[in-house]
């Protein structure tokens, strides 16, 4: 690979982890206190992404949107998961685990990153994705996660879910249903939604208003980074390293090969080929520690898979953007 080639990607790369590796280094010393990390979560998904996603789909078309990448993400992301839940078994920690070792760090990574690699086109196709990204993966999780429950109370488990019958069915639609509701009215696809439809119209932002939009969306990645650093130096790993390392591997390696793969099927090449593989290469994403805590499964192993994934990108991350480079 030629040194062409290879600079646009650490100059991307660098400023990504230099950032997180502030936000590491914060956290171990005690700069940021474990009380205002909710405080300046709160400020990044309720003020600073919503500007920058609104903004930047604001002026974006749909006859210009390709869905075909969005496609072929999923099928390799839903067949991985599928095949995941097949080996550890149907049960609610065999689900939260394979949901982890398929779901993306979209937002607080990857967004920054695909942006400053690959600018606003490959942010458009990445935002694309990100619009329904967890809107999939997580009802499709939560109808495995139900089935799982309800088997396990057939068995004699215990739990909630009413074992037989049509009460069964109907406790999976309605939990189904408030997740697809909650991925849907939240602070990143609704301003995707929203800027979508704003675009339809014709309009231009005004000044006024496009300018300290901007500005809101510029701190978001300097910020979102810092809080993923410093997330990760309160991440415990300890006894479950050997367990996470397999999630990672899942998650890091085998996500974006089969995304890559799927994606050729399609024939699908070029920047929108680059931006599918790059999202699967992310380290896992948050959403699925709030799936563990809502389910009370798998809190340790899905805590160590989210430390270990996101220091394992630094070289499977960097070495899937130098290839496709």
């Amino acid at each position: 690979m030629s040194l062409a080639a290879a600079q646009p990607v650490f100059v991307s790369l660098t400023p990504v982890f230099l950032l997180i590796g502030v936000g590491f280094m914060a956290g171990r010393v005690g700069w940021i206190r474990a009380e205002a990390v909710k405080d300046l979560s709160n400020l990044v998904f309720l003020l600073l992404i919503p500007a920058l996603l609104f903004r930047t789909m604001s002026s974006v078309h749909v006859e210009q949107l390709d869905l075909r990448p969005i496609a072929a993400y999923f099928v390799a992301a839903l067949a991985l998961l599928a095949a995941l839940v097949g080996w550890l078994g149907l049960h609610p920690r065999g689900v939260v685990t394979a949901l982890a070792g398929v779901f993306s760090n979209m937002v607080m990574i990857g967004i920054t990153l695909v942006e400053l690699a690959y600018g606003k086109q490959g942010l458009v196709t990445l935002l694309t994705l990100v619009s329904v990204h967890a809107l999939v993966l997580l009802t499709v999780a939560t109808v495995m996660l139900e089935m799982a429950v309800a088997r396990q109370a057939a068995g004699g488990g215990q739990d909630a879910v009413p074992a037989v019958g049509w009460a069964r069915w109907r406790a999976l639609v309605v939990s189904s249903a408030r997740v697809a509701r909650g991925a849907l009215i939240h602070p990143i696809p609704l301003p995707i939604l929203c800027g979508l439809l704003f675009a339809q119209t014709g309009w231009v932002l005004p000044s006024v208003v496009d300018k300290p939009l901007q500005l809101l969306g510029s701190a978001f990645g300097p910020i979102a980074l810092v809080l993923v650093g410093v997330t990760m130096a309160r991440t415990p790993v300890g006894a479950h390293w050997r367990s996470a390392l397999g999630v990672s591997l899942s998650k890091n390696l085998v996500l974006p090969l089969l995304v890559g793969a799927s994606a050729w099927a399609f024939g699908i090449d070029g920047l929108p080929l680059t931006v599918m593989v790059v999202a699967a290469a992310l380290p896992i994403g948050a959403n699925v520690f709030l799936f563990s805590q809502r389910y009370n499964v798998a809190h340790d192993l899905v805590t160590a898979s989210i430390g270990v994934s996101t220091g394992l990108a630094l070289v499977t991350l960097s070495g899937f953007m130098l290839w496709l480079a």
